[in-house]
């Protein structure tokens, strides 16, 4: 390889390499807004354009040491206690009966939860990373790169879910 040939490489790599972070970040923010409020234990985002298979959602956080829940919530509009909004993915991690408990409400009524697990995997004080990923029947949950479970969906369209929140015993390290 010539001089210039191994310089041309060379800076077109370090190209990638600067440019890729923000390729990367602007990319994974799988159309959460800037405006979006994230706390220590809470964060209420708006997803722009709603949810649409094939969109992942990760969570990123480091469970507090003696947890009792955490909860996710994709919803229609953003979730305060007095709002009727329907939902279409509640995951609630209950630390006490080591559970992840699923639900939908449509129209201000909650469907039938789902409970089954073959494992539970959050621990008091250790990091976590969650990923929903929506896929044309269904929410795959992972933690950890590992599958927990699945969630078929009861609301659709999908693209009325234009709100993500995450609240609990935690410290977000990450939400895209």
């Amino acid at each position: 390889m010539t001089t210039q040939a191994g310089f041309a490489v060379f800076t077109i790599l370090f190209i990638i390499i600067i440019t890729a972070p923000n390729l990367h970040s602007a990319t994974s923010l799988s159309g959460m807004e800037e405006k979006d409020k994230k706390e220590n234990g809470e964060f209420t985002g708006e997803i722009k354009g709603g949810m649409r298979p094939s969109m992942k959602l990760v969570v990123m956080g480091i469970i507090d040491k003696k947890p009792k829940i955490i909860e996710v919530t994709l919803s229609s509009k953003p979730q305060d206690e007095d709002t009727e909004a329907d939902v279409g993915l509640q995951l609630n991690v209950n630390f006490t009966d080591k559970a992840v408990q699923r639900n939908a409400r449509l129209a201000g009524k909650w469907g039938p939860s789902e409970n089954t697990l073959s494992f539970f995997p959050f621990a008091p004080g250790e990091p976590f990373k969650m990923e929903i990923v929506c896929e044309h029947q269904q929410f795959r949950i992972l933690v950890d790169g590992q599958p927990l479970c699945g969630f078929t969906h009861r609301i659709s369209p999908l693209a009325s879910l234009t709100s993500l929140r995450v609240f609990g015993d935690l410290q977000l390290t990450k939400v895209a």
